[in-house]
């Protein structure tokens, strides 16, 4: 299997954000795997970064998964309902993390579609499918993450990236193979992080 291995998230956090995207998030469940293809990220800094949780090394009981090794999954909550799902990178002690901001539904639509907005997939409009995972909060609420799965190792064998739909039982989807573009530009909601608000951190397909 093309499972990412700590490696991969022990380097530069906006080289991380940058090459997640494409590559599929997999949450294993009871009832198979969850899938979505990552098409949005942001990178977030902690020693230099006025928008992220650890500015200033400022470490809490929420953010304290940031400071630990690269590879671990940290969730948190905003507004207190929407859980956000972000990926630990850099060496320990440097607290940087990946937010997935979007995602494409690849696997298990069912069961994904049904999380998401309590319908059958059948059943979703031309609307809904549009936004299925375009939002952080949406994305976790589809793959049923919360708190709980904070500080999961992402090399385990629970929530983790691979490179093919191949390596968890699925069949290619077309169009996925094709060459595509990194976008960049600014993160979106940090209109409060002074001149980080203009930092282009936000890497999408």
């Amino acid at each position: 299997m093309s499972k990412l291995n700590r490696d991969f998230y022990n380097r530069d956090t906006l080289t991380v954000a940058s090459a997640l995207l494409g590559k599929y998030l997999v949450r294993m469940t009871e009832r198979g795997p969850l899938v979505c293809r990552i098409s949005e990220t942001e990178a977030y800094i902690g020693r230099m970064d006025k928008a992220s949780h650890a500015w200033g090394y400022r470490k809490t009981a929420r953010n304290q998964v940031m400071f630990g090794p690269p590879g671990f999954a940290y969730i948190y909550l905003i507004y207190g309902l929407h859980s956000c799902l972000n990926f630990v990178t850099e060496q320990e002690g440097e607290p940087s993390a990946v937010l997935l901001r979007g995602g494409l539904p690849r696997g298990n639509l069912e069961t994904l579609a049904q999380n998401r907005f309590g319908l059958s997939v059948h059943q979703l409009s031309a609307y809904q499918m549009a936004h299925f995972l375009d939002g952080p909060g949406k994305l976790c609420r589809a793959l049923s993450l919360s708190r709980e799965e904070n500080a999961t190792d992402l090399t385990g064998g629970t929530l983790f990236v691979c490179d093919r739909l191949e390596d968890v039982g699925l069949p290619s989807h077309l169009g996925d193979d094709a060459p595509f573009a990194v976008h960049i530009g600014k993160r979106i909601g940090i209109d409060y992080a002074e001149e980080a608000a203009d930092f282009p951190w936000r890497f999408f397909l």
